[in-house]
């Protein structure tokens, strides 16, 4: 058996199978630019497949080495990738500036921090392997832009309306390049390094040869913008970034707009924070014990048992436990089904985070209905859940060497759920408010109720829902 067949009769064992056999294909028949930072949801939807089970799968195949797990921030308006991370770790810039769109941006793990997977070397050597030898057109495709970016089959053709000259520049050379300006913005930039200089050319056309010097080098300030005219323009390039550089003109027009405009739905940092097989596989692999990272928007569920005290004296301390075993499995299982991930369990009670809101209502009503179950197998009602339900911006920390949260939001959460005397599910404005939390209401018939509460430790009233 090589070596592929092993890995892939590894991954097998530990993932879904329809999963395994996709990402066996892909790696056996894909192209090069296919096993290049994979969009794991746009493969998924286009293979039919479940996407916490390809999340799962590919994150199996990662911790195999059959693919590399990379962290790229990006640009949250063009697209563009500011810097690629083999781990979160590394992430520790207070901002990310983008050469193209000339703007900086402080780093949150919601939009900003895309998760994709490359296929290893070890595996299958393809051209990404190798950047140094991607041509303008391949790089933009491949590595310059996130997989966010819908770009088109034919990519050169439009960069070709967009890219007005450029060179490629190795690492201590330089080159001058003789151009026509257009009126309207322009950039010089290059992909590779980010480094730029805004064009404002504008005014009548001159005749007269214009002159520009500009050096690539990846710890120089952003420049002033420059004021041209149309007409005539000398480009002395200069590379100072010690890698090969792609330096060219980029005119800012439509065809630009209209290119970097093609978006679809990427794995957000954020979204494998809370994913239970994350957190399970990279336990001691996400942050640094000082680093903190915002996330603008997380959900955050808080369960406990009523009584739980009450139950270990009524039915004895064996079966007691065994109870309280089946109830933390059948949350467990609920969370990681809802796209959720267990953060922490704190005696009988569980803290849970989701991604968007209407994940964890959903993960809730389930709950609900396990513990019923549960209950009925047992002939009690001794399972009663009380569970609370916010959301909000925090901090993705570490404590006690794991991957934690930090925040209002965790505190008002923890609080909502405080508030049950009994057996309920509690939800915020918030969460009750959110579309999709919403929706999944509605279709199951069921309307909350409730009104402003007041929370032990925190300042204001906050509405609160019951969810019958």
């Amino acid at each position: 058996m090589s070596e592929l067949q092993s890995l892939f009769a590894s991954l097998r064992q530990s993932a879904d199978p329809d999963v395994a056999a996709a990402l066996e294909r892909l790696v056996r028949d894909g192209t090069d630019r296919e096993l290049c930072r994979l969009n794991v949801l746009d493969l998924a939807a286009g293979a039919g497949l479940d996407e916490e089970r390809a999340i799962a799968g590919f994150l199996h195949a990662a911790r195999l080495g059959v693919l590399e797990l990379a962290w790229n921030v990006l640009c949250p308006a063009c697209g563009s990738v500011l810097d690629t991370n083999a781990t979160l770790r590394t992430l520790d810039k207070a901002e990310y500036r983008c050469g193209l769109c000339a703007a900086g941006y402080e780093p949150t793990l919601d939009e900003m921090v895309e998760v994709t997977f490359t296929v290893s070397p070890r595996v299958r050597k393809i051209a990404a392997h190798d950047p140094d030898a991607l041509a303008l057109p391949e790089y933009c495709r491949q590595l310059a832009f996130g997989s966010g970016v819908d770009l088109p089959a034919d990519l050169e053709r439009v960069l070709g309306e967009v890219v007005l000259d450029a060179v490629e520049l190795p690492p201590g050379e330089r080159a001058i390049l003789s151009l026509r300006l257009p009126a309207g913005p322009a950039v010089v930039f290059d992909p590779v390094t980010h480094a730029a200089r805004s064009l404002d050319v504008r005014g009548e056309p001159t005749p007269e040869r214009q002159a520009l010097a500009f050096v690539v080098d990846r710890v120089r300030p952003p420049a002033a913008t420059v004021a041209l005219r149309p007409g005539p323009l000398r480009l002395s390039l200069e590379n100072h970034a010690g890698v090969r550089a792609l330096p060219g003109l980029w005119a800012a027009n439509d065809a630009l707009h209209a290119l970097l405009g093609r978006r679809r739905p990427f794995l957000t940092a954020k979204r494998l924070l809370s994913n239970q097989t994350f957190r399970d596989l990279y336990r001691t692999d996400t942050l640094e014990v000082d680093q903190r990272l915002k996330i603008t928007s997380l959900t955050f569920l808080f369960t406990d048992l009523k009584g739980s005290t009450e139950l270990y004296e009524r039915v004895g301390d064996l079966v007691a436990f065994d109870l309280v075993r089946a109830h933390f499995r059948a949350l467990q299982e609920t969370v990681a089904a809802e796209g959720g991930a267990v953060v922490k369990t704190i005696g009988d009670a569980v803290m849970a985070t989701f991604p968007t809101p209407d994940r964890a209502v959903a993960a809730a009503l389930r709950m609900r209905e396990a513990m019923r179950v549960l209950n009925e197998a047992h002939e009690r009602e001794d399972l009663l859940l009380k569970v609370g339900i916010h959301e909000g911006p925090c901090l993705a920390v570490t404590l006690n060497e794991r991957q934690d949260y930090f925040g209002q939001t965790v505190n008002i959460a923890a609080r909502v759920q405080g508030l049950a005397a009994s057996p309920c599910i509690l939800a915020s404005g918030p969460v009750v408010g959110h579309p999709g939390a919403s929706r999944l209401l509605g279709r199951a018939g069921l309307e909350p109720a409730g009104g402003p509460r007041s929370l032990r430790g925190i300042g204001d009233e906050l509405t609160v829902y019951e969810i019958p």
